[in-house]
Order: structure tokens, then sequence, then C-alpha cells
């Protein structure tokens, strides 16, 4: 069964003080593409092919998807709506990519693992 890897793009960003809150769009665009390479090969915690959904919220609404990344807008709380996608996913392997502790806790009761942005941010 393929994976999923939800990452949570607000926390995933905001990791990384690159300038992104000038423009919270095209820094979650710049993660989406940054992200298409993991969809076949998979992420060290994840050999590929993996299915990856990216969960953008307030201004990063509008992101579309590309080939390899799903994105999904957040109608509100973007870590409601990744509890969300990880309970739709019961009895699929499950990667939720954050570092906000509140959001770990709450997705690993549903049985999912998590990583922090290192995951797909490597050292930059």
């Amino acid at each position: 069964m393929t994976a999923l890897v939800i990452i949570d793009a607000a926390n995933v960003v905001g990791s990384v003080p690159d300038g992104w809150w000038r423009d919270r769009r095209g820094a979650a665009e710049r993660l989406r593409d940054r992200l298409v390479r993991y969809a076949a090969d998979g992420l060290p915690a994840r050999p590929g092919p993996v299915d990856i959904v990216l969960v953008v919220e307030g201004a990063a609404r509008g992101v579309e998807s590309v080939p390899g990344v799903r994105v999904d807008a957040a109608p509100g709380s973007g870590d409601d709506r990744i509890v969300e996608l990880v309970a739709e996913a019961q009895g699929r392997p499950c990667l939720v990519v954050t570092a906000d502790r509140e959001l770990r806790r709450r997705v690993g009761e549903l049985g999912a693992e998590v990583a922090g942005p290192r995951t797909v941010l490597g050292n930059s």
C-alpha cells in the first residue's frame, strides 16, 4: 500500500527564516515544487513511491496541485484538516511532516508517524 505523506505547509515554510512572510503563497508554491521529487523517490523515512498532500491555509490558499503533489486548502485550521486526513487514512501508512508539538500529539494518537521539517528541507 502506498504511504500517505501529509505536509504541514505553514509549519514547514515557517521553519526557515527566508522572508516567507512577505509572500506566503509564493513560499508554499516553492515548497510544493520542492516536494515533487519525493513522490517517486520517497523520503528518508519512507521509500517511494508515496502520495504527497500539502495542506495550506490562510494566505497560501489558492496554490494549485501539480503532478506528484496534491494541495489541500484547509477551509479553517490547517492542523484540523491534517488530523481529518490522517483519520480518513486509517489502515494506510501515514507520515505527517511538522514540528508543531500539539499536531504531532494529535496525529500520533491516530497512528500516524511524524517527522520534522528537515525531512523535506534537508539542512537548508
